[in-house]
């Protein structure tokens, strides 16, 4: 019987009707009138607040405004990042490439080979046989073949296996050569005695890669002529490309000089590159 009556004497108090009066302060006239109960204030209030909430969500969610919130991550700010860690990702990627584009730039200037191969053709080491049956004379017709090949391979970078490639060189400077190719001493050129401001060719066509000053070997510009064979002209008087610039063979590079802590007069140091290793010069272009 208790909670009965507690349950009705709630209820009477949600359902009492008040009035709630907007009146003119100066003639007491009255101008609103509501007639209220505590259940609807509470309905009233309950759906506003939800409202407020719905609306709040909404601006939040879909309006720049979220933005300013403490904490709020950004769709705009997360695509920035991404897209710059992407950047980041590929500006490594080309700088690591570039490092070792110009220390394998910088191995050509010093010279720096430890363990090179520097004849092309692979030596067979074979176990010793008897001999002393076989006729080890040469014969006039085995002679003329083996000059024949010799002047062949003499202007061919490549195996004679891939003779369907040829590739020619155009001579660089015509002149005397006072030292030749020595890999057992570190000389990895030939170098040509010509007169001062002579012109320098290009062997072949290429792409300058390098061309700069370098205090030991003075004015030096590098060609890259594709197939792995770079080109190195050293100690030259002045340069006339710039890296980057496309040349063709017997185009003017340079001009003959003796700049460089290295060089003793007017010459040209002249380097040919294969596949990262130094090879003579004089087997595939004739100076004199």
């Amino acid at each position: 019987m208790a909670k009965s009556k507690e349950k009705k004497k709630l209820k009477k108090r949600l359902l009492h009707k008040y009035r709630l009066l907007i009146l003119n302060e100066d003639t007491f006239e009255e101008r609103v009138s509501f007639k209220l109960t505590r259940l609807n204030v509470f309905i009233v209030v309950g759906f506003s607040v939800i409202i407020l909430i719905a609306l709040t969500t909404l601006l939040i969610a879909y309006t720049p405004l979220r933005e300013y919130i403490p904490g709020y991550s950004s769709v705009k700010l997360k695509r920035q990042a991404t897209e710059l860690m992407f950047e980041t990702d590929s500006l490594k990627r080309q700088l690591d490439i570039n490092q070792q584009y110009f220390a394998s730039i910088k191995k050509v200037l010093t010279g720096d080979v430890e363990e090179v191969n520097f004849n092309r053709d692979s030596i067979l080491l074979l176990e010793p046989r008897d001999t002393s049956g076989l006729n080890m004379r040469i014969s006039r017709e085995d002679s003329l073949l083996r000059e024949q090949v010799a002047n062949e391979d003499r202007y061919n970078l490549f195996e004679p296996a891939s003779s369907t490639v040829s590739f020619s060189l155009f001579p660089p400077v015509k002149g005397s050569i006072t030292e030749d190719f020595d890999a057992e001493e570190k000389h990895y050129g030939t170098d040509v005695v010509v007169p001062k401001n002579e012109a320098i060719k290009a062997v072949a066509d290429g792409t300058v890669i390098f061309s700069e000053w370098t205090a030991e070997t003075g004015y030096v510009i590098i060609l890259d002529h594709g197939n792995d064979l770079i080109s190195v002209y050293k100690h030259n008087a002045s340069l006339t490309k710039d890296q980057g610039d496309l040349v063709k063979a017997g185009e003017v590079i340079a001009t003959a000089g003796s700049t460089g802590k290295f060089s003793t007069g007017p010459h040209l140091h002249f380097e040919l590159w294969n596949s990262g290793y130094p090879v003579d010069p004089t087997n595939y272009i004739s100076f004199e």
